[in-house]
């Protein structure tokens, strides 16, 4: 009898000290998962929100895909448009933009790809450049390129026949180049290679004859 009471003396024990200490830390663990899964939820929400937020340019002068007004022609005034963009990735540490145009000389029989405006190394906070932008006007620390009349500065569209397209095209890099000393469009997309984080376009149109 004794020895059953001893034993039943043992089970009292260990249960009293399961409800002292294993079920304290069982309900303390329990109040720590839902914060931890809160921050899982917080962190996947913020990952989402990265990925959603896209790169986009945009002119007050023409919408994309529709026709570029002559004033930015070498039928009037030849000057460059405004252009704004936004959503630049938060790594961003430089802005690339080219303006070409991949319907030359004839959109029905292309040869080449005119070049109208090569910009570089423009400052990551900046969002956009004002109409008929002067080279002492750009961004600091912004550097040109030159376009197919062997010249820096922008182009405007001069099309011989048909409509074509003209690609504005924006691209943000990870990293600042090197000073190229006026690189062409080619010299360029070279350096940018493996540097290239997103990037994005607007096309404009243009026929000769046809203004707007």
């Amino acid at each position: 009898m004794k020895h059953h009471r001893e034993n039943n003396l043992g089970s009292t024990g260990c249960i009293y000290l399961f409800h002292l200490v294993v079920v304290p830390l069982f309900t303390i663990t329990l109040l720590f998962i839902p914060i931890q899964t809160s921050r899982a939820e917080t962190s996947t929400s913020q990952i989402k929100e990265e990925n959603i937020m896209t790169l986009s340019l945009t002119s007050p002068s023409f919408s994309h895909n529709d026709m570029i007004p002559s004033k930015y022609t070498c039928d009037s005034q030849d000057i460059s448009p405004a252009l704004s963009w936004s959503g630049v990735p938060d790594h961003t540490k430089s802005l690339v933009l080219i303006v070409d145009d991949p319907d030359a000389p004839d959109p029905a029989a292309p040869k080449m790809t005119w070049v109208h405006w090569v910009l570089y190394n423009i400052p990551p906070q900046v969002n956009g450049l004002p109409e008929n932008v002067a080279a002492n006007e750009l961004p600091a620390g912004t550097l040109q390129g030159i376009n197919d009349w062997k010249r820096t500065g922008y182009g405007g569209p001069c099309p011989p026949i048909g409509i074509h397209r003209y690609f504005h095209k924006l691209y943000a890099l990870d990293t600042v180049l090197l000073d190229l000393k006026h690189p062409t469009k080619s010299a360029l997309e070279k350096a940018m290679q493996g540097h290239i984080i997103m990037q994005t376009e607007l096309i404009g149109r243009y026929q000769r004859g046809r203004h707007k």
